[in-house]
């Protein structure tokens, strides 16, 4: 086997250090589990075949994270550290199995990723006060931008699991209805105020029962990993339908998220402190001080756009996650502190992430204000909001002096609405 499949240093994205899931195809062949070593994925299924993995090897098997998502946290760290101790450089294990790499490993262009587990319910959180001012701003008051109860809890709302796709999927423009300005009654035509939503997505594992909250210390134990998530939004459509309740089909139409789950484990290294939270919350929602220091993850998360008139991409945001106000544990308290129980492989969105300055606004809703600042892009073409053939593409990394860890991407073409 070839060790430059293994030989990698701690700078590498997909590094030992990392070893994110993902469930892969190739060759029409069936679905398998896997996690991405290098440029390659590494075939878990086939690796059980060839390597004694122990009890946990039918969990490979499976053709999907749901099995491990199933586990507690110290079932997870068991199952990464003997993943990591295989496909170390100079592994015994690999040495010892000539034609491993043929069997095991392919290339990461090569591939065809699917959706890595099965997402049984999926809630949207509102958590970033950046974008919460900013869109208080536009449509209520700007000296007076967040609703009472913003800075008391966490606020979200239930999303759709049925159309969450994975990158590259692409997206459909979606039809609704709008009012037009100054009408006074509806009409059914396709948005023609679509929008992207740059979001961090928390995977659930482990068990939670009906009736018995999680509290703030126990939620940590229930992040098995991370992805990226698009929450795509139809802004005219979300006007007219969201009072008294909220969002609906604006948003139900598609979800994107990244093929990696980066786990917590490889991210330890990258946990922060949030932002100070004032007033104080209640109790329930108080980070223990032991955690205080590392109730946040320092992430950098970019989105860049192409138009079908671009030879490449533009970056037109760069934010980091750290600047969240509400962290997912609060998240997860709040979710469940009417005793709402919470499954595994159930996806918990931060809602859209903006930092202070605008190139850091996650959406193109606050990018060009409403439509009032149009985006001036560097072939000379203006975005109010996203049009037919854009691809918009999120990444994601997490890097100090010692590591770099990859979040992978995100990425969605808009095609034309249904006639």
């Amino acid at each position: 086997m070839p060790q430059s499949i293994l030989q990698l240093d701690s700078k590498h994205p997909y590094g030992v250090h990392n070893l994110p899931y993902g469930v892969f195809s190739i060759r029409d062949q069936a679905p398998h589990l896997c996690v991405a070593i290098g440029d390659y994925v590494c075939d878990l299924h086939q690796l059980s075949q060839s390597v004694d993995l122990g009890t946990e090897a039918w969990r490979f098997q499976q053709g999907s994270l749901s099995p491990i998502l199933n586990q507690d946290k110290q079932t997870w760290s068991n199952i990464r550290k003997q993943l990591q101790n295989i496909l170390a450089p100079n592994s015994s294990v690999v040495n010892a199995a000539s034609d491993l790499s043929d069997r095991c490993f392919f290339k990461r262009e090569d591939v065809v990723m699917h959706m890595p587990w099965q997402i049984g319910d999926y809630t949207d959180f509102y958590a970033s006060i950046e974008h919460a001012k900013n869109v208080g701003s536009m449509f209520r008051d700007k000296d007076n931008p967040l609703l009472p109860n913003w800075r008391h809890l966490p606020v979200g709302y239930h999303g759709r699991a049925s159309s969450i796709v994975i990158s590259h999927t692409p997206i459909r423009r979606p039809r609704g209805q709008v009012i037009p300005p100054g009408a006074k009654a509806p009409q059914l035509c396709a948005s023609q105020r679509l929008d992207f939503e740059l979001e961090l997505g928390c995977v659930i594992g482990g068990q939670s029962k009906l009736g018995q909250p999680i509290t703030i210390e126990e939620a940590p134990q229930h992040i098995f990993g991370v992805v990226l998530v698009n929450d795509w939004s139809a802004r005219d459509i979300q006007k007219w339908e969201y009072q008294p309740l909220g969002p609906f089909v604006s948003k139900s139409f598609a979800t994107s998220i990244s093929p990696w789950v980066v786990t917590m484990e490889a991210l330890e290294s990258f946990r922060c402190p949030g932002p100070t939270q004032e007033p104080m919350p209640l109790d329930y929602l108080r980070t223990p001080s032991t955690e205080q220091a590392q109730s946040h993850l320092d992430l950098s998360l970019s989105v860049s756009l192409q138009s079908q008139h671009m030879q490449q991409p533009q970056e037109i945001v760069s934010v980091n996650s750290k600047s969240l106000y509400w962290s997912f544990a609060q998240m997860i308290t709040h979710h469940t502190i009417t005793g709402c129980n919470l499954n595994p492989g159930d996806l918990i969105a931060s809602g859209t992430i903006s930092g202070t300055k605008q190139s850091a606004y996650g959406s193109m809703l606050e990018l060009a204000w409403g439509g009032k600042h149009p985006l001036v892009l560097a072939n000379q073409e203006q975005r109010s909001f996203l049009a037919d053939g854009d691809t918009i593409e999120f990444t994601g990394y997490a890097e100090n002096t010692d590591l770099r860890v990859g979040l992978g991407c995100c990425t969605g073409t808009i095609s034309p609405a249904l006639v």
